[in-house]
């Protein structure tokens, strides 16, 4: 299974991602540009040494990260959806795909998901915090496929 995060803004997030990633097994495909310079010390702060235990991959931009996937499922996570990450039946190879902090995904992108997925929430509020939304996912579709680690 994998996280893949577009164009991701926040340097906190893409660490606390990681260091989901690295903790559960999960790879992260980060689809450039991003909002922030990738050495910055802040993804290392929030990551700190969990960084050394989570493949990550760094793509040119959409295109370039739908070329690695294959045959693999695209389930995007957004507000957007009616569908409920919790009626939906996860394979163990999803990849997971979460949009930019401020906007999420563009309509092609959108488009390109062969799933859209909403996690429940009041609806008072807009949004959760991205890597937050990254952990309830995960978690729900490694407990469906049965691939949480020990």
């Amino acid at each position: 299974m994998r996280i893949a995060l577009f164009e991701p803004e926040i340097a906190g997030n893409v660490g606390a991602v990681l260091r989901l990633g690295a903790c559960l097994g999960a790879a992260v495909d980060l689809i450039e540009p991003m909002g922030f310079a990738w050495d910055d010390r802040r993804v290392r702060r929030t990551a700190m040494d969990y960084i050394d235990h989570v493949v990550v991959a760094r793509h040119a931009g959409f295109d370039a990260f739908r070329a690695t996937i294959g045959s693999q499922r695209l389930v995007l996570f957004t507000t957007k959806s009616t569908r409920s990450a919790y009626d939906f039946d996860f394979r163990s190879d999803d990849v997971l795909l979460f949009g930019k902090e401020s906007a999420g995904v563009p309509p092609p992108v959108a488009d390109a998901c062969e799933v859209r997925l909403r996690i429940p929430m009041r609806p008072q509020v807009r949004s959760m915090n991205l890597a937050t939304s990254a952990a309830l996912a995960l978690g729900e579709a490694m407990r469906q496929t049965a691939t949480l680690p020990d």
